[in-house]
């Protein structure tokens, strides 16, 4: 399963595609920040660089807007287009559920359907959305509105011409229809999404599925049966696949790979297991839900990477959960001094420096 996962995800070996292609393929990357996603395609395009992707965000062909898990993604313009529809059941419960009685009466769709006539003057922060939408409903408190009007209403968040990673730290945001000029997909049912996970993902289990959607899947994949290739995993549980998904032997070798914050391969599933272990995971994920940059020694999560930046000199710290072999160390110095060429390509001084992680 980990080489396929690998395989799946671009990290087996790096792939010759456009920026939009590569997201279709891996369907979208987290990016609750703007930098991880660019560092995700790096590790998965050979030879990307950073203007591609900048490119394709002001031609409005890659957007960023709340999709899977009710978080930040960026995503291909068709993806986007017909996936939020699918997700939108979901996201709206989410909200509704979340909110209870700080809803105070008011209608979830006249939340909603108020924050769509504001962002439609003209694209707002959602901090001018507040002071608006206060005046609209008082009794309402400012938590209960922002989180109502980004789950219920589909928004894009727009580019900052300067931005280094092509978004700014507050953006604005705009009505998706009006920002990409298409209207949203109606009526599709959530078959094709499931196809796309386990594409992107496979062979998963139908908690996996769920876990990465946040959408309820069993009576999904249950009638898509027919058109999947089932499997068993080592503790007996049903995964499934489409059927032309590769399957590498499990003795491929994997390259070392520097993951962003976020990334896919981590949130993909339920069961974690084929990526990282029970013992490194408790290091990873913590009860502050921030999930840090991290890297792949024989396609296993082996510890985790910052870069520090000090006047013109730029640092790649590399702390691993256990003790690497010198050829391992080659290779990750190797990889971080190219990664630290595509993130700090203007620094004078550039270093990769390991250490060990602390518990």
């Amino acid at each position: 399963m980990n080489r396929a996962t690998l395989a799946r995800q671009m990290l087996l070996r790096r792939e010759e595609l456009s920026p939009v292609a590569a997201l279709e393929r891996v369907v979208a990357l987290q990016a609750q920040l703007a930098r991880p996603p660019f560092i995700g395609l790096w590790s998965r395009i050979e030879g990307f660089r950073r203007e591609d992707l900048v490119r394709a965000v002001g031609k409005r062909l890659v957007v960023r807007g709340t999709m899977m898990r009710a978080t930040l993604h960026l995503l291909s313009r068709r993806d986007y287009l017909a996936l939020r529809p699918v997700l939108q059941p979901a996201l709206s419960k989410g909200a509704i559920s979340v909110l209870g009685s700080r809803a105070d009466g008011h209608a979830f769709d006249e939340v909603v359907a108020a924050a769509r006539e504001c962002f439609e003057e003209r694209p707002r922060t959602f901090a001018a959305l507040r002071d608006h939408m206060k005046k609209l409903f008082p009794k309402l408190d400012e938590r209960a509105i922002g989180y109502v009007v980004r789950l219920g209403l589909p928004l894009i968040q727009t580019p900052g011409a300067a931005a280094p990673w092509a978004y700014p730290g507050v953006a604005d945001f705009a009505v998706a229809e009006s920002w990409l000029g298409a209207r949203l997909k109606e009526g599709d049912r959530p078959h094709a999404l499931a196809l796309r996970y386990f594409a992107a993902f496979g062979p998963a289990s139908v908690q996996d599925l769920q876990a990465w959607a946040g959408i309820a899947a069993a009576s999904v994949v249950e009638e898509l049966r027919p058109r999947l290739r089932t499997f068993r995993d080592e503790r007996g549980k049903e995964l499934f696949d489409v059927k032309e998904g590769p399957l590498p032997a499990e003795d491929e070798e994997a390259p070392v790979r520097f993951l962003p914050e976020f990334d896919n391969v981590l949130l993909g599933y339920s069961e974690r297991a084929r990526i990282i272990s029970d013992e490194h995971r408790r290091l990873i994920f913590t009860k502050n839900l921030l999930v840090p940059a991290t890297f792949l020694v024989d396609g296993f999560v082996a510890g985790k990477w910052v870069v520090e930046r000090k006047r013109n000199a730029a640092r790649l710290l590399v702390r691993s959960f256990g003790t690497l072999a010198k050829r391992t160390r080659e290779a990750l110095a190797e990889e971080g001094e190219r990664l630290l060429q595509f993130i700090e390509a203007d620094a004078a001084t550039r270093s990769v420096v390991f250490a060990k992680a602390s518990a």
